[in-house]
Formats: C-alpha cells, sequence, structure tokens
C-alpha cells in the first residue's frame, strides 16, 4: 500500500490511488464500533458467534454480520467445528499493530477525533463531501 508515500502519484498512475481505495476500504471496515469490539474479543483467541454474543452483550443477528463483513474484507476466517463456526483473526500481529497505533495517535491527538462534526462521537453515516461540516472555529469553505 502507498498511504505513507510522500510524492505525489503520477499523472495516470492508478496504483497509488488504487492502494488510497483499498487503505479507505480497510478502515471504513474498520470504522465500526461493534466491528472493532469483535475484532479486539478476537485477539484473544477463536470464538464462536454464540461466544462472542453473550461476551459483548449484542444480538446474534448483529454479529453474524459484522463476522460476515470482517470476512469479505479479508479480518477473520472461519472454521467449521461441529454444527458452528470457529472464527479467528487473519493476522493477529498486524491487526495489533494497526490497533496498537490507532491508540497511539488518538492519545497524541487527545482524542480529538471525538469531536469531529463529521465523524465523531455520536455522528452517524459517511457524509458526502457537500455535506461535510467545518470544525469549530473554522468557516465554511476554509
Amino acid at each position: 500500500m502507498t498511504m505513507t508515500s510522500q510524492s505525489a502519484p503520477a499523472p495516470g498512475d492508478g496504483t497509488r490511488a488504487e492502494g488510497l481505495d483499498a487503505a479507505a476500504a480497510l478502515f471504513h471496515g474498520l470504522s465500526d464500533r461493534s466491528r472493532l469490539a469483535i475484532l479486539q474479543h478476537l485477539t484473544l483467541g477463536e470464538h464462536k458467534v454464540r461466544d462472542l454474543t453473550e461476551h459483548l452483550g449484542l444480538a446474534q443477528s448483529t454479529v453474524s454480520a459484522h463476522l460476515a463483513c470482517l470476512r469479505d474484507c479479508g479480518l477473520v476466517v472461519s472454521r467449521p467445528e461441529g454444527r458452528a463456526s470457529m472464527f479467528s483473526l487473519t493476522s493477529a500481529p498486524e491487526l495489533l499493530d494497526v490497533l496498537d497505533a490507532a491508540e497511539r495517535l488518538l492519545a497524541t491527538s487527545g482524542y480529538a477525533v471525538a469531536l469531529c462534526p463529521n465523524y465523531g462521537a455520536g455522528t452517524a453515516g459517511n457524509p458526502a463531501p457537500e455535506q461535510l461540516r467545518p470544525h469549530a472555529g473554522q468557516e465554511a469553505g476554509a
């Protein structure tokens, strides 16, 4: 992935744009509180859907839907065990590195992202660019 590249993409260079698209998709996959809770719980080892519903206090349908999303994103895998499926992380060390880096970034910024009027605590959805609201102290369009 070319997210940390310091140079601008060359005209017609789709590789960097594709890397940014993939990174945006990854972060979008991680953008749900329930999915993060499931991933965090799976860092402890394999779990069945039933175990996750009990540990996290979420409905079975919610856990199943989020696990399907995480599987489609390539972040979890499942294996059959009797009539149930056991879920685990595909790449625990790398995921832990990302989550640890996110915690450090949040701490460094003073958790300011929670106050973001577009993506912060209490907001919903993913606003279109024309729907983005200015932050406190900023003029619209600045």
